[in-house]
C-alpha cells in the first residue's frame, strides 16, 4: 500500500489530477453510483440552470466499455510526458493552459452536440506531446504499432474512425485542432522539440501568481529536462542577482603551475 501511495505521488500534479478525475467519474458511472445523465455536457442545463459541474465532468467522463483502459493509459503517458519534459517545475502553467484548451474544446464541440469531451481532450494532449517531441522520435501506440511521432495523432484519428465511426472521429478532429492551436499560439510554430514558449499568446499563457503559489512554485525559476531551457537553481539565481562587484576570476589551486 505504501508503494502504491509513493507511486501515485510521483505522478506530476496536473496529470495526477486528470487521472483521478477520469477514473473517479468514469467508474462512478460504470458502477451506477451516479447516473451518466448528470455527468454529460448539456448546454441548456449549463447555461439556463447553471449546472456548471458539467463543464468539468464532461471533460473526464470517458467510455464505460473496456477501451476506457486504453484511453486512460494514453492520457497518462502523453500528459506525463508533456508535464515532466516541457512543464517541469511549472505545472501551474500547464494547468492554466489546459483550462483554456478545455474551454476551446467545449466551444468547438457545440456544433457536434457532444455529450462527452474526454476524447477530444486526449487528442489535444497527444498532439501537443508529438508537436514538442524531438524530430525523428519514434512512438509506440500501446506497444502494437511504432510510428514516427509526427504521424501518431493521425494514426489515432484513423483508429477512432475505424473503431467508433465518424461521430467520434469528428470529436477527435476538434481535439487535434485545439492541440495545434495550443502549440502554434503558445509555443510557436518553429519551437520544435520543447524550448521556451514563443507563440503569439505566450505572455498570456503564464499562470497567475495565485495559481503558482497554490502549486508551491517559485517565480522566476524555470526548470526542464527538455532542450532549450537553462536550469537555474534557486541559490545560483540569487547569487547571480547579487553579483555587482569586481569579478576576481576562478583562481588556482595552491601548488599548481
Amino acid at each position: 500500500m505504501a508503494d502504491l501511495v509513493t507511486g501515485i505521488r510521483r505522478i506530476p500534479p496536473v496529470t495526477r489530477f486528470m487521472l483521478g478525475s477520469c477514473l473517479g467519474i468514469t467508474l462512478a458511472a460504470r458502477l451506477k453510483l451516479v447516473s451518466p445523465y448528470y455527468l454529460v455536457f448539456l448546454g441548456e442545463h449549463v447555461i439556463q440552470q447553471l449546472e456548471l459541474w458539467r463543464l468539468y465532468t464532461s471533460m473526464f467522463f470517458g467510455s464505460t466499455r473496456f477501451d476506457c483502459i486504453f484511453e486512460i493509459a494514453m492520457l497518462y503517458g502523453n500528459s506525463n510526458d508533456v508535464e515532466t519534459r516541457y512543464y517541469q517545475g511549472r505545472s501551474s502553467d500547464y494547468a492554466w493552459q489546459l483550462v483554456f484548451a478545455s474551454l476551446a474544446i467545449i466551444f468547438a464541440n457545440r456544433p457536434l452536440g457532444s455529450y462527452s469531451h474526454s476524447r477530444p481532450l486526449l487528442h489535444t494532449i497527444i498532439y501537443l506531446s508529438c508537436a514538442l517531441a524531438p524530430p525523428g522520435t519514434q512512438n509506440s501506440i500501446m506497444g502494437l504499432i511504432t510510428l514516427p511521432v509526427t504521424y501518431v495523432p493521425y494514426a489515432m484519428l484513423g483508429i477512432d474512425l475505424l473503431v467508433s465511426g465518424t461521430d467520434v472521429a469528428a470529436q477527435s478532429v476538434s481535439g487535434l485542432v485545439v492541440g495545434h492551436l495550443w502549440w502554434w499560439l503558445v509555443w510557436g510554430a518553429n519551437t520544435g522539440a520543447g524550448g521556451m514558449e514563443r507563440g503569439l499568446l505566450a505572455d498570456y499563457a503564464r499562470a497567475p501568481r495565485w495559481l503558482r503559489n497554490w502549486f508551491g512554485e517559485r517565480e522566476g525559476v524555470r526548470a526542464s529536462s527538455g532542450p532549450g531551457y537553462r536550469v537555474v537553481p534557486p541559490r545560483r539565481q540569487q547569487a547571480d542577482s547579487r553579483g555587482t562587484g569586481h569579478s576576481w576570476g576562478a583562481g588556482q589551486r595552491l601548488g599548481s603551475s
